[in-house]
């Protein structure tokens, strides 16, 4: 256990090491800057921290713009949210380059931008929630469910297009099945579909005033969005989201599964101590979780020593010091409390305790692993033993007569009636004095603090049965 855990404090320590350090921001220079930030991929939790480094470095460069790059199919509405209020934040002109798709929650996002352009074949909307189950199909939701989930994100995109100068009722039809969307007695969207817009489309003029329904234009490229917009000179930078962030996005959506194969390895060592590699590997899966989380943005390295030092209760409860349970039970509370911290927002400034919408996703992915944890628990215990690779760890052999051993155990039957003192705490197994000698015990169930008066009430075989005197 002790080489367990100086691997797991060297495993944190070398991935510490190997955190990106980002780069100092260069000289301002007579060039306008114009910095794009990429969202690509699912939105999630991890997304929103690269968005807010994005926006933090385009504001120590003086940036004269942010463009956000869009290739998304959607992701949670909590991070688009977050997402939605950072945007609204920056003061700086903010565009939305829509490069393939600007679906669900990446819709909300470009229209918390004023201006949205669009690439010939794009395509933008259909914003309605979903619910997924964890295998990663639709699951139909309750009408009652729905109308909640439906209604939440309807005015969140309605808020966004109404700080940024789209149509309400041009947004909340990318959400709403129910209403019709018409503009000057043209219908554009009949009740029953949801509007999704193709660039020719969401740039088509409408209104006694001709604007366009959404796009501010088709361009093939951002170069030719720059020109359009006046900032044909200036110079490009790009975010460049680094490698380690892109992993760390991927550890972050498979949380569950690392800290199920993280729980499961430590309890697999516990149950057979010695063996190692289940522990070793529980601990590498446990690190990369925090690592992942910690590169992302979300846990700090509080975390990961708040969860050490649980683990470090249960050791001493289990192995050292006995406390009625007491050290173990606060030993899987504070790691318990530091695997959900760890996935949650930690924003400078901020409430130390988090809201109730904020601990919805980690607890619906802590609740997940440990319920993958105790499935694995099953598992483990009906066809782990009779695997090959455990058998090389444990003695197969029997020690019967027939295979010529001997037994040379006295006969403890003698021992019945012999009254003592326990030496350590029966929970129910320790030990107990009975006169000179120091024998092994057990109770039938009741745990009994040291220097308990114990008598031996039965004697099976080796196994001494004790009880309170």
């Amino acid at each position: 256990m002790k080489k367990i855990l100086v691997l797991g404090l060297l495993g944190w320590l070398g991935l510490a090491g190997a955190l990106p350090l980002q780069a100092a921001p260069t000289a301002a220079t007579n060039t306008p800057v114009v910095y794009t930030i990429p969202i690509h991929g699912m939105i999630e939790p991890a997304l929103l921290y690269v968005i807010r480094r994005g926006v933090a470095e385009a504001a120590a460069v003086d940036a004269k713009a942010i463009v956000f790059l869009m290739d998304t199919p959607g992701g949670t509405v909590d991070a688009a949210t977050d997402i939605v209020r950072t945007i609204q934040g920056i003061k700086v002109p903010a565009y939305t380059l829509v490069e393939n798709h600007a679906f669900s929650a990446g819709a909300i996002i470009a229209l918390a931008t004023p201006n949205i352009y669009m690439t010939p074949g794009s395509v933008i909307g259909d914003a309605m929630p979903i619910m997924m189950t964890p295998w990663g199909s639709v699951e139909p939701m309750p009408p009652d469910i729905k109308e909640k989930s439906v209604s939440g994100v309807a005015a969140l995109i309605r808020s966004a297009a109404q700080q940024s100068g789209h149509s309400t009722e041009v947004a909340e039809k990318m959400v709403r099945l129910e209403t019709e969307l018409k503009i000057d007695d043209v219908v554009l969207c009949p009740t029953g579909r949801l509007l999704t817009l193709t660039d020719v489309e969401a740039f088509r003029k409408v209104g006694k005033e001709q604007k366009p329904l959404l796009s501010a234009g088709t361009v093939k490229d951002l170069r030719e969005m720059l020109q359009q917009v006046g900032l044909g000179n200036a110079e490009v930078r790009a975010l460049e989201v680094t490698a380690a962030e892109k992993i760390a996005r991927w550890i972050a959506a498979l949380a569950p599964l690392f800290l199920m194969a993280g729980l499961l390895g430590l309890y697999i060592e516990f149950k057979t101590p010695g063996v190692i590699l289940p522990g070793i590997l529980g601990v590498i899966c446990l690190a990369i979780f925090f690592w992942g989380h910690h590169i992302a943005g979300l846990a700090g390295w509080e975390d990961m020593l708040l969860f050490l030092f649980g683990l470090a209760l249960i050791i001493t409860e289990v192995f050292f010091f006995p406390t009625l349970g007491f050290l173990g039970v606060a030993g899987a509370a504070l790691m318990l409390w530091a695997l959900l911290s760890a996935m949650l927002e930690h924003l400078p400034g901020g409430p130390w305790y988090p809201t109730l919408p904020e601990l919805k996703l980690p607890v619906f992915k802590l609740s997940l692993a440990l319920v993958l944890t105790g499935l694995g628990m099953l598992v483990a215990g009906r066809y782990l033993p009779e695997t090959r690779l455990f058998r090389r760890f444990i003695l197969e052999t029997a020690t019967a007569k027939e295979a010529g051993y001997q037994s040379i155990a006295e006969d403890t039957a003698s021992l019945v009636g012999l009254t003592g003192t326990a030496l350590t705490m029966l929970r129910p197994a320790g030990s107990a004095q009975f006169g000179e000698r120091r024998l092994d015990v057990v109770t039938r169930g009741d745990f009994l603090p040291p220097n308990s008066p114990v008598k031996i009430v039965a004697a099976e075989g080796n196994r001494l049965v004790v009880e309170k005197a």
